[in-house]
């Protein structure tokens, strides 16, 4: 069960936090004869999931190192939180003009996309290759192929946005908790679960805040724009 828990969690966060990936896919290849926007989005989705898997493992190995852990926990609470507060807009992708220039774009466009869900995804695993290597066999087609419903999903149920976020600022907490050299000095001081909770509820807090001002600000931008000039 805590290993079918533990898959799901990756699946969860991959999800939300690819769910803009294909949109980029679609824009570097969207120039080209239809028949080659097929085998560019194929070509270049291999090599950017083959990237994305070497960086997963050199991402897992480098969080066994003391401190290291620490430092990607306080990253990964920066991304929970940036999760709740980007907006949804259309991302600014230069459309390649030729075959292998949209591979090439589709590639470095996911490469940087994608820095978030390897530190994320790697720390979910904990060091588990096998649960790491089976997260990203199960998720990464689901992406590829059904990300638009996904997108649409997650727009229709913003719940599923707060859940993604809620689990990797949990993750966060419980990565900096478990950092062989500062997590046994926090240990004395608070519980083991009070940090991924305070961790949690904060990014969840300040999420909910920001989307309420941003909604309050556009609302009194339209009352501006549709108020008669005297």
């Amino acid at each position: 069960m805590e290993f079918l828990l533990a898959l799901a969690s990756i699946m969860m966060v991959n999800i939300v936090l690819s769910g803009d990936n294909a949109v980029v896919i679609a824009m570097a290849s969207r120039c080209l004869p239809q028949k080659q926007q097929k085998m560019a989005i194929l070509w270049g989705s291999a090599g950017a999931i083959g990237l994305r898997v070497v960086l997963t493992l050199v991402a897992v190995v480098l969080l066994q190192i003391p401190y290291v852990q620490f430092i990607g926990g306080l990253l990964l609470i920066w991304i929970a939180a940036k999760l709740l507060m980007e907006d949804n807009g259309e991302e600014n992708v230069e459309a390649g003009a030729t075959f292998w220039a949209a591979i090439k774009t589709i590639i470095v466009a996911d490469l940087v996309m994608s820095l978030d869900n390897t530190l994320a995804i790697a720390a979910v695993a904990k060091g588990d290759f096998l649960l790491l290597s089976i997260g990203l066999a199960l998720s990464i087609p689901l992406i590829i192929f059904g990300s638009q419903i996904i997108i649409k999903i997650m727009d229709r149920f913003p719940i599923v946005v707060y859940a993604g976020a809620a689990l990797i600022a949990w993750t966060a907490g419980e990565m900096m908790m478990a950092d062989h050299k500062i997590g046994p000095v926090i240990h004395n001081f608070v519980p083991e679960w009070l940090l991924p909770f305070a961790i949690t509820v904060g990014v969840l807090a300040v999420g909910f805040w920001y989307k309420r001002a941003h909604k309050e600000a556009s609302r009194g931008a339209c009352a501006r724009d549709n108020y008669p000039a005297q």
